[in-house]
């Protein structure tokens, strides 16, 4: 707001940051123009720091969110989804947070007010129990990313883990033998003959095992 004032006033109504409180200050009217435009300029740089630090917090809130949502992508790509109703005997499932391969499905014919279902047995991957799941024929599963890869058998310790060279020529020692009887007694009865062997390791859902053996000949 513009202020006038008659040509013998030298009273000037100063306006402080904080727009609630005025006082009046005693000046030459010759400066009145100076002083309005500095506390202007103070007003603006303190609204202008506002904003910016407001900014400042949204964006860094949003770069949190970012990382948040990018943990929860990752970890979820150990599965993907799949409709119930598409998966066949042979193919996997995830049941009871296991990562399993389907023996059996069978599926239920359409309700009256209902949809059809999809009955699975199952096979634990890595601990070969059995699991049975009931899901909607037109509901997504979660499927699990199973992979599998060769290794060449090097030593087995005493505390029965193997140690595999990699491709890039390093080596793998953080597995255990298996558990299946008859594939722990060939891969031993192979070492200890000094045949050069090869295991195969399969990977799902963070979890790693010896499944298979290759006999490639004697050393």
């Amino acid at each position: 707001m513009l202020c006038t004032w008659p040509s013998h006033s030298t009273r000037l109504i100063d306006i402080q940051s904080d727009t609630r409180t005025a006082h009046t200050r005693i000046v030459n009217p010759r400066y009145t123009h100076i002083y309005i435009h500095i506390y202007i300029s103070i007003y603006a740089s303190a609204v202008c720091s506002s904003v910016g630090s407001l900014h400042l917090e949204k964006i860094s809130m949003s770069d949190e969110e970012h990382q948040f949502e990018s943990k929860a992508d990752a970890g979820a790509s150990k599965t993907y989804p799949q409709q119930a109703g598409t998966i066949r005997k042979g193919g996997h499932i995830v049941i009871k947070n296991r990562a399993c391969k389907v023996v059996e499905v069978s599926t239920s014919k359409t309700g009256k007010h209902g949809h059809a279902k999809c009955h699975f047995v199952a096979i634990d991957i890595f601990n070969g129990k059995k699991l049975e799941d009931i899901v909607p024929s037109s509901h997504n599963c979660d499927v699990p990313h199973v992979s599998r890869t060769d290794y060449q058998l090097i030593d087995i310790s005493e505390d029965g883990f193997v140690s595999l060279l990699t491709e890039n020529g390093n080596t793998k020692d953080d597995l255990k033998l298996p558990t299946d009887d008859a594939l722990l007694t060939q891969i031993k009865d192979g070492f200890a003959e000094g045949k050069d062997l090869v295991v195969s390791v399969m990977s799902a859902m963070g979890e790693e095992q010896i499944c298979a053996l290759k006999d490639i000949g004697p050393k």
